[in-house]
Formats: structure tokens, C-alpha cells, sequence
């Protein structure tokens, strides 16, 4: 990988909370317009990664940089999407997906046409004037992304967008991702490997406590996938034995660390 297309560098990374050591020595590069996944047991550290390199929770040592320059805190473009949609209930979805633009005080007419083509990508035309509470949870998570897309970021960061919803509607909803993702850098964390194989192409496996890489595996078809390929059904069973491996290990909880700057 050269200097040149290289977007995230994650540096010797390390992070603990009293005599608990969360990622320990942890160094990745991710490149320009690549979707990386990251999977592991339970408690490993994944999230706490994730916050790491978008700026929400800063490092004891080791740092990040995106586009060479260190991360030191939230910036708008690098968004972060959790499992929770976050939307504001008293704002209808296109109010909602609006926010961002507001913020950077766009006009009017170009607030309209962004939203407008933002609800056809993520197929909520109809529901332009819902409120949340309307919406079922996949129709809610599709607002979020539009939200986060509505102003253009770098880099997405996702978080179990999809860890809340039922099988079909996540099936559904990473075939979007798929479609929207159009060249964008994704960092995906997942606890489902098949979604991991399915939309990334590379899978971090990251070992039990204290957060490691134990081993990278390239995804070497190209999207849209089958998703009842030979070789993504081989990889999946590699991955799976990789993780139960290191489910053996231990099972010691990562403290939440949500909020934490």
C-alpha cells in the first residue's frame, strides 16, 4: 500500500482503564475507498476501536490519522453510525436527514434537492413526513445513513448498524449498503461474520482481551456478491474457527466507554 491511497493509519494503538488493558499495540491501514470489517469475541474491544479512530474516545498511547492528519476528536467528516438510530423524535425524516445541512447553512432550495435524492437513495420517499416513532426499525436505521450521507463524509464509521433488526431487514439493508457505498472508506464493526464476508473486502479478526489483530482475511470477490458463494461459505468457516479459538480465552467485559472524550 502506498502513501498515496492510504486513508485511516491507526498506530500502536493502545487504551486501558486502570490495571484493564482494552487494545494493546493494535496498527492498521486502511485504504482510500476500501470496506474493512471487524469482527472478534464479545467484549474484545471492537466498539471501543471503532470510537477510538473516529474521535470520540482518545487513546493512552498510539494514535490514528485520517488523510495524515491526527485524530483529536469528532469531525463531520467522519461519521460514526450506531445500532441506536439516534434520530430526534420531534423531527420528521426529512427534517432529521436535514440537520447536517442546516448546520452548515446551506440554502433552502439545496437543503430540499439534497434531501430529495438522499430519500430515493434510501428508498423513504413515501415516508418523507413520518415521524420516527412511525417507522419501523429498518426504515429508521435508512434514515440515519441518509442523515450521515447527507453531508458528504470522507469516512463512515458503522457500529452494529444493523445488529437490532430482524434477519430479513438486514438482509435487505446491507444490499443497500452495497449500493450506496460508491466509493466511500467504511470501517464496519459486526458481530455477523456473513455480514462481515458479504460487504467488506478485508475482515480484521481481532483477538480477546487485550484487543489485538489475530488475522487479516482478504475477501478476494468482487461486489454485488452471492451470498451463497463456494468461497465466501469457505471463509466463513475459517473465520468461525478463528473466533472460537479465541472464545476461550476469557470472557472479561470492556467498561462502556461511550461517552467517553
Amino acid at each position: 500500500m502506498t502513501a498515496n491511497n492510504r486513508k485511516i493509519s491507526v498506530e500502536k494503538l493502545s487504551l486501558s482503564f486502570a490495571s484493564l488493558t482494552v487494545i494493546e499495540q493494535f496498527s492498521l491501514t486502511v485504504r482510500e475507498g476500501e470496506f474493512l470489517a471487524i469482527v472478534g469475541p464479545s467484549g474484545c474491544g471492537k466498539s471501543t476501536l471503532l470510537r477510538i479512530m473516529s474521535g470520540l474516545v482518545k487513546p493512552t498511547d498510539g494514535r490514528v490519522t485520517i488523510d495524515n492528519v491526527e485524530v483529536d476528536g469528532p469531525n463531520p467528516r467522519h461519521n460514526l453510525v450506531f445500532q441506536d438510530h439516534a434520530l430526534y423524535p420531534w423531527r420528521t425524516v426529512s427534517q432529521n436527514i436535514a440537520i447536517g445541512l442546516e448546520i452548515q447553512k446551506r440554502s433552502a432550495v439545496e437543503i430540499r434537492d439534497k434531501v430529495g435524492v438522499l430519500l430515493s437513495l434510501v428508498g423513504l420517499e413515501s415516508f418523507a413526513g413520518y415521524y420516527p416513532h412511525q417507522l419501523s426499525g429498518g426504515m429508521r436505521q435508512r434514515a440515519a445513513l441518509a442523515r450521515v450521507l447527507a453531508v458528504d463524509p470522507d469516512v463512515l464509521f458503522l457500529d452494529e448498524p444493523f445488529g437490532a433488526l430482524d434477519a430479513m431487514t438486514r438482509l435487505v439493508l446491507q444490499d443497500e449498503l452495497v449500493r450506496i457505498h460508491s466509493g466511500k472508506t467504511v470501517v464496519l464493526v459486526t458481530h455477523d461474520v456473513e455480514e462481515a464476508l458479504f460487504l467488506a473486502d478485508r475482515v480484521i479478526i481481532m483477538s480477546a482481551l487485550p484487543g489485538r489483530i489475530r488475522e487479516i482475511i482478504p475477501v478476494p470477490e468482487k461486489r454485488p456478491r452471492d451470498r451463497g458463494s463456494t468461497t465466501l461459505a469457505q471463509l466463513k468457516r475459517r473465520v468461525l474457527g478463528i473466533l472460537g479459538l479465541e472464545a476461550v480465552v476469557g470472557n472479561t467485559r470492556v467498561p462502556d466507554v461511550n461517552f467517553a472524550i
